[in-house]
């Protein structure tokens, strides 16, 4: 019995033992939940509380960073501000300085046109006395010598001419020297003004290049067996290669500048590929010359851009860029011929000219040079020819023939042209010559004074630029020694060729000479 009730009282407190723990499980989990709960509402309270921190912080900062860019961009703006009005100050002053030199012109102008109005009506006033002394005269003459009116008339002229003839003279003369100074001063500043606003470099040109070489087993290889790459050399690209006992060096020798400049591409080329034979040679000179078409077309453009006018015919911009290989007394003739025409904008502009047309002209004055060789003719008027036949303008083409006087000027402009260009060419340093051609020409110089008459000496001073006479005073008189200088320089004109210009001057003096012993 008790054994059965043991069986029935294990299950029941098995099972009372397994509710009690399920309901004590319940009671703990729910407990736990809600601290949980309590625990994650705090969480998230002290998020939210952290969010509006986060969120305060972040105002205040974009706030502060939107003040800092408001306060940078005010800076710029100042710095602008300054910028500008600095520049605005800069073209004011310019523009007061150009007001101020156009007020003085027209001064000047102001001054000389009341100079000659007061000299007018001086002579005006001259004529008039000249005329009522002219008509008492007349009728002295009819009362006292009963003289017909052609007989008084010449009397009173007589006598009105020796009277005025040396006063009247006297004033022509001082007016022509008066305007005389005033138009030197004027060109003279005009010159001037023109060479200190464009100061270019001056720059010799030589008549060798040199290449250097890795070693000096190159130079055999350069003239190949039996001398046939060098001939093959020599023949295509028409220069001498100088190979000399000088280490790792080899010269190019030519006149030509052009010529020279593509061999010396070629060699260069050459003695980097090391592949030296006649077939190459002739395919690296070909090449070379590609590349020297492509440099004298950017030097032509470059020349037209730099100088600023409008383009002209791609013919006529390819010879330009030729003219950067040609020089005339060791000057490069493509930076010539922009610094003539520089000086001739210039000039034009201070003189109130067209200076599009004298720029335009002062560029192209030399285009003859490009292809003097290839046709007959000066190259001042195969220039002309070649600007006629791409259509520029008869006033172009007769300010580029103009500029060695061997056609008449029809514009100011070419005239301007041809004092730009012996400018240029004057400029101290601006051309060299060999000491051979330069004794020559002095020499030259001086036996073309002694071969005229009255000529006792001449020398050739300032390095030929001035030639001094000295003629025989008790034989020559003023006029005769005027006209000697102006027939001794156009002598020198007709017989010699020089850069810039030459004067002459002769020296008629007369000593007396006594001693006292």
């Amino acid at each position: 019995m008790a054994t059965i009730l043991g069986y029935i009282l294990i299950p029941i407190v098995a099972a009372i033992t397994f509710f009690v723990g399920l309901y004590i499980g319940n009671v703990k989990f729910l407990t736990k939940n809600r601290e949980e709960k309590e625990r994650l509402e705090e969480e998230i309270k002290k998020a939210k509380l952290d969010a509006a921190e986060i969120k305060s912080k972040a105002i205040e900062e974009a706030t502060a960073i939107k003040k800092r860019e408001i306060i940078e961009t005010r800076e710029e703006v100042h710095k602008l501000r300054d910028e500008f009005e600095k520049e605005s100050k800069i073209q004011r002053d310019e523009l007061k300085s150009l007001e101020e030199r156009l007020v003085r012109r027209e001064e000047n102008i102001d001054r000389k046109e009341q100079a000659l109005d007061e000299m007018k009506e001086k002579i005006e006033k001259e004529k008039v006395e000249s005329e009522k002394i002219k008509d008492e005269a007349s009728k002295k003459l009819y009362e006292i010598a009963s003289l017909n009116a052609e007989e008084a008339r010449e009397i009173v002229m007589k006598q009105t001419s020796e009277k005025y003839e040396l006063e009247l003279a006297q004033k022509y003369r001082d007016i022509k020297d008066r305007y005389e100074d005033d138009a030197k001063k004027y060109s003279r500043w005009i010159i001037t003004t023109a060479i200190q606003r464009y100061a270019s470099d001056v720059t010799s040109e030589i008549t060798t290049s040199t290449v250097i070489l890795p070693t000096d087993d190159m130079k055999g290889r350069i003239i190949g067996r039996e001398g046939r790459n060098i001939r093959t050399f020599e023949k295509l690209t028409g220069t001498d290669l100088i190979i000399d006992d000088t280490p790792e060096v080899v010269a190019l020798s030519c006149f030509n500048p052009l010529r020279r400049e593509i061999a010396k591409r070629t060699l260069t080329m050459l003695v980097a590929d090391g592949r030296i034979h006649p077939a190459r040679i002739e395919e690296l000179y070909e090449k070379s010359k590609k590349e020297v078409e492509e440099i004298i077309k950017e030097a032509g453009k470059e020349a037209v851009k730099r100088v600023g006018i409008k383009s002209p015919h791609p013919e006529i911009v390819k010879l330009l860029g030729r003219l950067k290989f040609r020089t005339s007394y060791g000057q490069d003739v493509l930076e010539h011929s922009i610094e003539v025409a520089m000086f001739a904008g210039m000039m034009a502009n201070e003189l109130g000219l067209n200076a599009e047309l004298a720029k335009r002209a002062a560029l192209f004055h030399d285009l003859g040079k490009a292809i003097d060789h290839e046709v007959e003719g000066s190259h001042a008027i195969v220039g002309g020819i070649i600007a006629k036949r791409y259509g520029e303008k008869l006033e172009v083409i007769n300010a580029m023939q103009y500029h060695h006087n061997e056609v008449d000027a029809m514009t100011p402009e070419a005239v301007l042209v041809g004092a730009s260009d012996a400018l240029s060419a004057a400029r101290p340093g601006a051309r060299r010559e060999t000491l051979e051609n330069y004794v020559r020409r002095i020499e030259q110089l001086e036996e073309i004074a002694k071969s005229f008459r009255y000529v006792d000496k001449a020398y050739a001073i300032q390095a030929g630029r001035e030639l001094r006479i000295i003629v025989q005073p008790e034989k020559v008189d003023d006029s005769i020694s005027e006209k000697l200088a102006r027939d001794i320089s156009a002598k020198i004109e007709e017989t010699m060729e020089y850069p810039g210009i030459i004067k002459v001057t002769v020296i008629r003096e007369k000593r007396s000479v006594s001693y006292a012993s």
